[in-house]
């Protein structure tokens, strides 16, 4: 199997990204559910699992940007025979998954209020210590970190984490399981073992 794509399967790289940022959101998601179900604010197991997600998020964010770069140096496999709906609905998926990838690690950044151990390697400082934040929010816009951060962290938690990324991912995950059971295509194949 070669590393780049082909017109009939993914590559090796392609695959490697898209499955590495689906462990990286499930890692992020487990992290922050455990976070909050299973431990008490301010505990050490509560600031272990908030940095286990922002590490998590942070490396979605990164491997988003090796993926696009990716995408636009390769070929794109060419989508299974279907109505023209499902091929415009399945492009408008990718699009919004792609936005959820982007925007979710985004916001996750800008709207936390504390620096980011990666994984304990090395410290990536919180958004309120750089100098982006004071220039475009605090002189531009005129707002402290506690007003910037409110509508931030609402859309990043209530409105795309609790609801609209679930629906994207069952979402993409059903119609790739539709593909392979119901319609016996190569969908989910490519994107696998891609033979």
């Amino acid at each position: 199997m070669d590393n780049k794509n082909t017109l009939q399967n993914y590559g090796r790289v392609a695959r490697w990204i898209h499955w590495a940022t689906a462990l990286l959101f499930l890692l992020a998601y487990c992290a922050v559910y455990y976070r909050h179900w299973f431990t008490e604010k301010q505990t050490p197991e509560n600031l272990v699992a908030l940095q286990l997600h922002l590490s998590a998020g942070i490396s979605v964010g990164v491997i988003v940007v090796l993926r696009i770069v990716w995408r636009i140096m390769n070929v794109q496999p060419a989508l299974e025979p279907a109505a023209l709906w499902q091929q415009r609905l399945a492009h408008l998926a990718h699009y919004l998954l792609y936005a959820v990838m982007i925007l979710m690690p985004l916001t996750g950044y800008i709207g936390t209020g504390v620096a980011t151990e990666f994984f304990y390697l090395f410290t990536i400082p919180k958004f309120e210590d750089t100098w982006l934040f004071d220039v475009f929010v605090w002189e531009y816009l005129g707002l402290t970190f506690k007003e910037f951060e409110a509508p931030i962290d609402f859309f990043h938690k209530e409105i795309m984490g609790a609801w609209l990324v679930w629906i994207l991912i069952v979402g993409h995950a059903a119609a790739a399981f539709y593909h392979h059971f119901a319609l016996k295509d190569r969908t989910l194949i490519k994107m696998t073992k891609g033979s």
